[in-house]
């Protein structure tokens, strides 16, 4: 038999909800007709010989149409009893309160003989039957089709205890609940709130405070904690992991709000593991997409390292804001074709420009043909110990890619370049962070003498990019250990891919004359502190199950990182997580475009000690200059391997 043709499943649906509707009227009409007769049998004493005329002289009729209609109108014939709720009892209570009011009104004009009793008393009464019989059917069909529905075994179900007991909370009570086959018994809330101690959410107690976890889980034999507080900060889910990992018992959590809300499956679908980015979990940063659709949307947009972890997200995010084309440019295809048809999932057909920055003939025909008007320039080499080893490929790439763009995107007529940075580029003791901050310079130069609009970005390290620290150690400890860390003391600043391009969206509307704009990145945090939280989320125990050792710090690394030199000023912009460096004297633009074209010669000539040695003078202002940056001596120490990008 072949199947039934969409419009025909349609009117099959819409016949059964008419039918469902038109039995739930006929049974509401029932309970108008009891409840009248209720409220009249009651007003004269359950004497019939005086309610039983009234109620056939002319109450049923009227009462009944006005009922109806108001139910109707309310829209309760809409309402699955399966999820009624407060809304939906309002509302049935509304009609039984009109009524009341509609019956008082018919009594007064058609019968002016009529008595106080009459009036008040079989209005009042009838009101309150009518509501209290519509809702209470309404209840008991709810509970019978929760009493019957096939449910999973309490047996099988995990006990459950859940950390916050706010809307959060409630929502994962509501929904085990009510789900068939939901694999969890709540058992109950832990709150820090005294104001919320003893209280029972849809009969599930507050327990007690988040000091007791240990001991309430030994008590209640709870399986499983859900952690509710999606907007809680790393350190208070970090003590509750610390508690939980004591305690032996597995933990999940709900990702934050803005994807809760965003998400059209349940809140139990949305429960996952606890990972790294939620133990680092700041106050939520909120993003004025306006501000940034202002200046992207309609326009062409390119996007260099358009495969990378940074490149990826700008693209998802300026997707979002209805660009006129959306051009990714990288040199790895593979990457490039992941997030092209990413987007095309979502409803947007990017270009795709597989070439390399540092290819003249290349990236001159895609500025003439494609004319970008927003360049946001990610691209760049950005492994600490592999740039150490291979100089020149670093310069050819990270500086002289950087000039290149920079200079077609100012001949092509380009409204705004935003060029992303790293806090490597602060007092650099690696060639990476060199050429980082060479790159910023020759941004800088290229605003003094242009109509483009320059801007720089710099922030610190970003979780889960390719290559990046949390992979690899995820990796280290998926091969049973042991973590290799380069020094205990090393720390970083960290940030949520997300986070820092909604930021860099934002400074690259504010970015105009060369500023340079750096992402408030909060406290910087150890390495060993991360590893061990990393482990635990593994359910193994740091030093015991996983062996950590040190292999000593690499060349070009640091122990602590910087994000802004001494002599750099800070000052507020119009986002609190945005600050701007104060203008800094102009560099002189002839000395710059000499200087590199001596290293870029040195670099022809492969003498790779000569051209290390010139990218760090360059780089440090150490060369004979007409205006030497500022600097301040600093020995290189060791850091983690990987930048923003």
């Amino acid at each position: 038999m072949s199947p039934q043709p969409p419009s025909a499943n349609r009117m099959k649906k819409s016949l059964t909800v008419t039918q469902e509707s038109a039995r739930d009227a006929i049974i509401d009409l029932l309970l108008i007709h009891v409840s009248l007769l209720a409220a009249l049998a009651i007003a004269n004493e359950f004497v019939s010989s005086k309610f039983i005329p009234d109620f056939l002289r002319g109450y049923s009729l009227p009462v009944t149409v006005l009922a109806l209609g108001l139910l109707k109108w309310r829209g309760i014939y809409r309402i699955n009893p399966r999820y009624m709720g407060l809304y939906d009892v309002a509302n049935i209570l509304l009609v039984g309160v009109t009524s009341t009011f509609g019956l008082a009104l018919f009594e007064f004009i058609f019968n002016r003989n009529t008595s106080v009793k009459s009036l008040v008393l079989i209005p009042v009464l009838f009101g309150f039957f009518v509501g209290a019989t519509l809702v209470g059917t309404r209840l008991l069909r709810r509970y019978a089709d929760w009493k019957t529905s096939p449910r999973v075994n309490k047996r099988h179900q995990k006990k459950t205890l859940i950390i916050g007991a706010g809307d959060a909370g409630e929502l994962i009570v509501r929904e085990i609940a009510r789900s068939r086959h939901s694999d969890h018994c709540a058992v109950g809330f832990i709150d820090d709130n005294p104001a919320k101690s003893n209280l029972l959410i849809h009969g599930v107690p507050v327990l007690g405070t988040s000091e007791e976890l240990t001991t309430l889980v030994a008590e209640h034999g709870i399986e499983e904690v859900i952690f509710a507080i999606p907007s809680a900060s790393g350190d208070l889910l970090r003590k509750i992991l610390a508690r939980c990992d004591q305690a032996e018992v597995r933990v999940r959590t709900l990702p934050p709000v803005a994807e809760i809300l965003g998400n059209e499956h349940h809140i139990r679908h949305q429960l996952r593991e606890v990972e790294i980015e939620d133990l680092l979990r700041r106050e939520p940063t909120k993003a004025d997409l306006e501000h940034s659709r202002t200046y992207v949307t309609a326009e062409t947009v390119l996007i260099t390292g358009g495969g990378g972890s940074i490149g990826s997200e700008l693209a998802r995010q300026i997707a979002k804001l209805n660009p006129a084309n959306l051009i990714l440019l990288g040199r790895g295809e593979n990457s490039i074709y992941e997030i092209e048809q990413e987007l095309i999932q979502s409803g947007i057909v990017p270009t795709c420009v597989i070439a390399d920055i540092r290819d003249q003939g290349a990236m001159e025909l895609l500025f003439e043909t494609h004319k970008p008007s927003i360049v946001f320039h990610a691209a760049a080499h950005k492994h600490v110990p592999l740039m150490q080893a291979n100089v020149i490929e670093a310069i050819r790439n990270n500086v002289q890619g950087t000039q290149l763009l920079a200079e077609l995107a100012a001949r092509f007529g380009a409204r705004k370049f935003v060029y992303i940075s790293t806090d490597k580029a602060v007092k650099p003791s690696s060639v990476m962070g060199a050429t980082k901050r060479v790159g910023e310079m020759i941004v800088r130069c290229m605003a003094q003498r242009s109509e483009t609009e320059f801007g720089i970005v710099r922030f610190g390290n970003v979780l889960g990019s390719r290559g990046s620290l949390i992979p690899v150690l995820k990796k280290q400890i998926r091969r049973g250990g042991p973590i290799r860390l380069t020094h205990p003391d090393m720390t970083r600043y960290f940030m949520t891919i997300p986070e820092a391009v909604q930021l860099i969206l934002q400074a690259g509307a504010m970015g105009s004359k060369g500023e340079l704009f750096i992402l408030d990145m909060g406290d910087p945090i150890k390495i060993i502190d991360l590893a061990k939280d990393l482990i635990r989320l593994h359910g193994l125990v740091p030093g015991e199950d996983i062996e950590i050792v040190y292999t000593g710090i690499r060349p070009g690394e640091k122990i602590d990182e910087e994000l802004t030199y001494d002599q750099e000023e800070l000052m507020p912009t119009t986002h609190s997580k945005i600050r701007v460096v104060r203008p800094e004297r102009p560099i002189d633009s002839e000395w710059l475009a000499h200087e590199i074209q001596q290293m870029t010669g040195l670099c022809d000539q492969r003498n790779v000690e000569s051209v290390r040695q010139a990218l760090m003078e360059l780089a440090w202002g150490k060369s004979e200059a007409p205006f030497r940056f500022a600097i301040t001596e600093a020995a290189p120490e060791s850091t983690e391997t990987k930048n923003p990008q």
